[in-house]
């Protein structure tokens, strides 16, 4: 819809709400309807063939419908970025964002789909019945506890690629920046002491992301402390992280506690961290403070204890944007029809994304800049190797 045909609304003049009028997306055929040899062809009669086809071998879907080169974008609109439980109406213009970047750096059409209810089952049953009309399914800004169980159940139930962005978009690129960080500072993964502030989405796959990557010492902390499992407190997903990280290293306390000494620091909970704690941290230190719009460290303050800073925000260096994942990742999987994205495949595209700094590594660049133009294609073509090599590819 064209602005000029929409009335002036409510806050007209104010650069953000005149962007959004109307929405941010629009369908565009791809076939030109000029006379009725074309809509013969594109409607009936001509398109009972292709459904006759696909009645007969379902998997022709793959070759003549959009299906698998698009993605569902799917909200409860419970945990919004900075926001909250704002509900799924007021969630729609952060899908409609997610669903533009899908087509903008991946090449992937993207539908965002708001849910009006937050009811485990109601959700999985709703993605499950939504699933033949999409290659993918992504789900956004769902809270925890809850996203994980959505996204472990859709993943048994579905034979497409699921991912919680919130969790994996947000691992992907923390490792990609963290492999050049260790490698900018002189450290090596098995012997580097890290420090994640935070146990929701976000934080439950960082942790299990850096482990897989080589990073043994490991403490995740929440708002009472560390995760450990002599707490009483702790949910079943994170006393399964409990038992995979600080478990291992007898590390317990507070975040102020494990900070003493440690190489990095990870936040991904929002909170501010008291200077004095992040001075006390190991020579050369790493700081990643993620939550928007304030990390838990500000960068001035972080770059006065700290060798390498990093946030969520595009207006100081190094900005951990999922950006540098998602479109690539979904792209990667299309392109060789993947019937799930694992673990090797969120590696891979960690790896690619690292490798594109190269030797422009300096402490003010150690991630690409989501605009770069490489980076969509070198981490798709990465993901299609690991899917692969994890026998998860369809050609």
């Amino acid at each position: 819809m064209a602005t000029a045909d929409v009335p002036p609304h409510p806050h007209s003049g104010d650069p953000v709400f005149d962007l959004h009028v109307g929405g941010k997306m629009q369908v565009v055929s791809t076939t030109a309807l000029t006379g009725p040899a074309e809509l013969s062809l594109a409607y009936t009669p001509g398109v009972a063939l292709v459904c006759e086809a696909i009645a007969a071998d379902p998997t022709m879907t793959q070759h003549y419908t959009w299906v698998p080169n698009v993605v569902a974008v799917v909200t409860d609109g419970t945990a919004v970025l900075g926001l909250g439980d704002i509900g799924p109406s007021a969630a729609m213009p952060v899908m409609e964002g997610k669903a533009v970047l899908f087509k903008q750096f991946g090449g992937v059409d993207a539908v965002p789909i708001c849910l009006d209810t937050t009811d485990t089952e109601e959700i999985i049953e709703t993605v499950v019945r939504l699933a033949p009309s999409f290659g993918g399914i992504n789900l956004e800004d769902i809270s925890a506890p809850r996203c994980f169980e959505i996204e472990d159940r859709l993943k048994e139930r579905l034979d497409i690629p699921v991912f919680h962005d919130d969790q994996h978009g947000t691992a992907v690129v923390a490792l990609a920046a963290l492999k050049n960080a260790l490698r900018l500072t002189g450290r090596e993964a098995a012997t580097t002491r890290v420090v994640i502030s935070g146990a929701g989405a976000a934080g439950v796959a960082v942790a299990k992301i850096l482990l897989e990557a080589g990073i043994e010492d490991l403490a995740v902390t929440d708002r009472k402390g560390v995760l450990h499992s002599s707490r009483g407190d702790l949910t079943p997903v994170k006393r399964a992280l409990a038992e995979l990280t600080a478990d291992r290293t007898g590390r317990t306390g507070s975040l102020a506690d494990v900070l003493d000494g440690a190489d990095v620091y990870i936040g991904v909970s929002g909170g501010t961290v008291p200077e004095e704690d992040v001075a006390r941290m190991a020579p050369e230190s790493i700081v990643f403070g993620l939550a928007n719009p304030h990390p838990e460290v500000h960068p001035d303050v972080a770059r006065r204890h700290a060798r390498v800073v990093a946030t969520g925000r595009s207006d100081f260096p190094n900005q951990i944007n999922n950006v540098l994942a998602f479109p690539g990742i979904f792209r990667g999987a299309f392109d060789v029809h993947a019937t799930a994205i694992t673990e090797g495949m969120k590696l891979a595209a960690a790896e690619a994304i690292a490798d594109l700094v190269g030797d422009d590594l300096s402490e003010d660049l150690v991630i690409p800049s989501p605009f770069d133009p490489r980076v969509g294609p070198a981490v798709a073509a990465a993901v299609s190797a690991a899917a692969r090599r994890d026998g998860v590819a369809r050609r």
